[in-house]
């Protein structure tokens, strides 16, 4: 079996058991197994082998299911990153520097997110529901639309900002 077929049978294993694990089912099964350990206490006096059961069996499907887990919902998050990636590459009005924004540092995640904090208080400011800016545009975009900027216009005239900033 070579590494890719490996890789793909982990991801439908790893898939599997995690649609398992968070079925219905499984919940049932884990409350089961919690009162037929509770009910079997006194039969075995409550001993520490009793305890050491079920604390051993909880222990290691924790650990196993981390990774299981994780490796689904990495591949999940790949995939919802690349279908973001695709909203923002197709859209002409979305500055395509968002594109994976995912391996920027804090640092400049905390920028970024520092600029749309302004940009919800420059849209807050709007009275049309449904004006945007860019990045790049977004205070000469607002200073302009409301008369306060050089070479102010009218509102809806002028050219789009995809013509001004081709991302």
């Amino acid at each position: 079996m070579n590494k890719n077929n490996q890789h793909s049978f982990f991801d439908w294993v790893s898939g599997r058991i995690t649609r398992l694990a968070g079925s219905p089912y499984a919940s049932i099964l884990s409350i089961l197994i919690i009162v037929v350990w509770g009910v079997s206490g006194p039969f075995f006096h409550f001993s520490d082998t009793w305890q050491l059961v079920i604390n051993t069996g909880t222990t290691i499907i924790t650990f196993l299911m981390v990774f299981v887990i994780q490796q689904t919902q990495n591949k999940d998050t790949t995939a919802l990153h690349l279908k973001l990636n695709e909203l923002i590459a197709c859209n002409q009005h979305a500055s395509n520097r968002l594109v994976d924004i995912e391996d920027l540092s804090d640092a400049e995640l905390q920028m970024l997110k520092k600029f749309y904090v302004a940009l919800s208080e420059l849209s807050a400011k709007e009275r049309d529901l449904f004006a945007t800016h860019s990045l790049d545009e977004a205070a000469r975009v607002h200073k302009t639309k409301t008369g306060l900027g050089e070479g102010a216009r009218v509102k809806g005239s002028g050219s789009s900002s995809k013509e001004n900033n081709p991302s």
